[in-house]
């Protein structure tokens, strides 16, 4: 070791002090800017994809109403970072809108499941459960309530 040398423990003190959510944001990207497609270079959540989803707004917040749900199918409500499906007749889910694989916004539902744009991540619209990977984990579901043709978060 010369004179002008870190000692071994310094530098290890110093890495052990880093906050994991600075570790956590390198390298989570994957090369295609985390942004969902915006073109931000930020990830949609504003955060990584390990931790919980951005909260999607108060309750009672409207977010479609059923008619705007097809049997089969569903919507991405962007702003609130909500996807709302309809499996099956008069039977709507409601699920993050945040793909957990890197944090992208899912874009739409096709074919009974719901798409990432980002890696080609594909959930089920039964129970957010993933369908194709790269994800491995399933979309949380968010709570909806269902009066008078509107679905709002509860």
């Amino acid at each position: 070791m010369t004179a002008n040398a870190t000692p071994r423990r310094t530098v290890l003190l110093a890495a052990a002090l880093v906050p994991a959510s600075a570790a956590t944001a390198c390298g989570a990207d994957g090369g295609d800017g985390g942004d969902g497609g915006t073109g931000t270079g930020a990830p949609a959540t504003g955060g990584t994809a390990t931790s919980a989803p951005a909260t999607t707004g108060p309750a009672g917040t409207v977010l479609a109403r059923t008619s705007e749900i097809p049997v089969g199918g569903g919507k991405v409500v962007a702003d609130r970072k909500v996807v709302v499906t309809q499996p099956a007749a008069g039977e709507f889910k409601a699920f993050s809108a945040v793909c957990t694989h890197q944090g992208c916004l899912v874009d739409k539902v096709v074919d009974g499941s719901v798409r990432c744009p980002c890696h080609g991540s594909r959930f089920r619209i039964a129970d957010g459960s993933v369908a194709a990977g790269p994800a491995t984990r399933p979309l949380p579901e968010e709570r909806v309530t269902v009066s008078g043709g509107t679905i709002t978060l509860a």
